[in-house]
């Protein structure tokens, strides 16, 4: 990837890049593995949900494999840059963390299935990093579309959190608020794990589980 500055301090909004006021490359149009739209309009009655937990090559193989996702895209979240590039993401002057927007169906457990994947798929306890990758765009992040799905993005920490209290783990630090821009990143990040089978992955979970099987999730984050 980018030769990363590391940048463990959030940027100010008064100190972040200008950005542009459209996009300064071509946006990706659809998904590498299914064919399907990676831009609005999403199939009716679809919901969407943005994720970080580190690099977002290895986030989004993650999330695509989850049973009722639709589609996934990668992109930069949370930051102050409108229309960033990698380059300046990775400089850590945006603001932005690396992010996946999943859309997905919203079946009965399609969002629990996503917040395991999220939470059992990397560490949620350290910062401005995730694993070797550091600096402010591999915070671990959730972006919420409305407040019903923000309280139980919420619920679902506090069940996880008692989980990693009790293996001897510190305390969360995902950021957790209602979704703001999603800016999509080079078409070439898209479904990169796809294109690329051996590419580079550094997603790795603490071996903390949720303690879920497939027909209880909703029970136990709610």
């Amino acid at each position: 990837m980018f030769e990363r500055l590391f940048s463990p301090r959030m940027v100010k909004a008064a100190e972040a890049l200008p950005g542009r006021a459209s996009s300064a490359f071509p946006l990706p149009q659809s998904h590498a593995l299914n064919g399907q739209p990676l831009q609005p309009p999403f199939p009716e009655g679809s919901r969407r949900l943005v994720l970080a937990m580190g690099c977002f090559w290895g986030a989004e193989r993650k999330l695509w494999q989850v049973e009722g996702v639709r589609v996934t895209a990668v992109g930069y979240a949370g930051g102050f840059t409108p229309f960033p590039t990698y380059e300046e993401v990775c400089s850590g002057r945006t603001g932005h963390t690396e992010v996946v927007l999943a859309v997905y169906d919203p079946q009965p457990n399609t969002l629990e299935r996503l917040l395991v994947a999220f939470w059992e798929g990397h560490d949620p306890t350290q910062g401005m990093r995730q694993g070797n990758d550091v600096g402010t765009q591999y915070r671990s992040a959730l972006y919420a579309e409305d407040e019903e799905q923000l309280a139980r993005i919420r619920a679902s920490r506090e069940t996880y959190q008692r989980r990693l209290v009790a293996a001897g783990l510190g305390a969360i630090t995902t950021e957790i608020a209602l979704a703001g821009p999603f800016w999509y990143a080079e078409e070439y990040h898209q479904q990169y794990l796809h294109k690329n089978p051996g590419g580079y992955c550094g997603l790795g979970g603490t071996g903390v589980s949720c303690g879920m099987g497939a027909g209880d999730e909703a029970a136990q984050l709610r």
